[in-house]
Order: structure tokens, then C-alpha cells, then sequence
């Protein structure tokens, strides 16, 4: 099922709306990770063995999603994005991680126009830098309920699993720790329903 690409890419272009170059790196990227952390049916047996994080907020995204049933909502996909066509791939049964990178943006010697790669048949070694990788992940990152709430001293705001951050005896969350709460400005004020 996961090593048949012209079926695998027309699903994630379905998904994405079109097939574009960044599906086409999803789908052979996402064939590459789960055959080698052995899932072979992510969205059927395999579907609570998985996790992904994605270093990309970009249509790559959208093929692994497609084709794992990996989800930001679900907590099984995590994005981070770095800004980075790149996965890893986790079973979480067997601990197995591969981080999957592509080889499409390294600098070439020459100021030749670089041909588009072959993703249906191009050996994965020259489409990707493949690595085996740990990925320490704590309760709080598992699928499933939140297992904790705390209220950022500062905005009053909820969070959840972990993500806040204890300074100088105030519990906050990210955004007003790092003083870069993007969604407010002087002029904010609440608005009632």
C-alpha cells in the first residue's frame, strides 16, 4: 500500500488541491520514513504508532498529513517549523525515529539551472539525507486529553501540557516570557459576545 507512489501522490494531491513539487517531496519523503520505521498502514493497524514532526509549514506538510492521517488536532503531527523540507518519523511502539531531509535546496558548484528531480524513480539517497534520530517525548506530547492546565500570570490566558515556562516566581506562557504576544497591542480591548 505505502510503496505504490502514483497512487500515493494522486491521494496527497487530492488532499493538497494540486500536485505540486513540495507534494511530490511529501509523498517520497513520507514512503521513506514509515517503510523504515516499519508502518505500513498508518491510517488503519498502524494509526496509533505514529507521530510526525514536520520542520515545514508548506505543502510537504500537507502529503505527510494525507497519507499517515497524521494531525496537528489529534496531537500525532507536531509542526515546528524551522523553515526546513524535513520529517521525522516515529514508531512510537518500537521507539524508531528517522528524520527525513530533502537534498533539493544544498548549494551546487555550478550556475547551471538545476533539474527537477525524479521522485517516482530517483534512489532515496539522492533525493534525501536519511538519519536515524531520538526523540525524547514526555506524557504531556502524547495523543490525548491534556493532562494539565496552568494560568499565565500575566495575560490569564490557559495552558496546557507543559508549554509554560516558570520565571522568577511567575508561571507564564510563551508569548509574554519571550514579550512577543503578537496578538496584542496597545489599542486591544475585549470585545463581549
Amino acid at each position: 500500500m505505502m510503496d505504490d507512489y502514483p497512487a500515493l501522490l494522486a491521494e496527497a494531491g487530492k488532499f493538497h488541491g494540486e500536485v505540486c513539487t513540495g507534494i511530490e517531496i511529501g509523498t517520497r519523503m513520507t514512503m521513506c520514513g514509515l517503510a523504515r520505521i516499519g508502518i505500513s498502514d498508518p491510517k488503519g493497524t498502524d494509526r496509533k504508532k505514529l507521530m510526525v514532526f514536520v520542520e515545514v509549514d508548506r505543502c510537504t506538510t500537507d502529503a505527510i498529513m494525507a497519507l499517515t492521517g497524521c494531525k496537528p488536532g489529534k496531537r500525532t503531527m507536531k509542526i515546528r517549523d524551522y523553515g526546513k523540507m524535513a520529517a521525522t518519523f516515529i514508531n512510537l511502539e518500537s521507539g524508531k525515529a528517522i528524520r527525513v531531509v530533502t537534498r533539493m535546496g544544498r548549494k551546487q558548484n555550478s550556475e547551471a539551472p538545476r533539474e527537477k528531480p525524479d521522485f517516482a524513480g530517483a534512489p532515496e539517497n539522492e533525493l534525501f539525507s536519511i538519519m536515524e534520530v531520538e526523540v525524547p517525548l514526555r506524557p504531556e506530547d502524547m495523543p490525548g486529553k491534556p493532562l494539565r492546565r496552568v494560568i499565565c500570570d500575566r495575560c490569564g490566558e490557559s495552558v496546557m501540557d507543559g508549554r509554560e515556562v516558570e520565571h522568577q516566581g511567575e508561571t507564564l506562557c510563551k508569548p509574554c516570557f519571550d514579550g512577543a504576544d503578537y496578538y496584542r497591542t496597545p489599542a486591544s480591548r475585549a470585545v463581549s459576545a
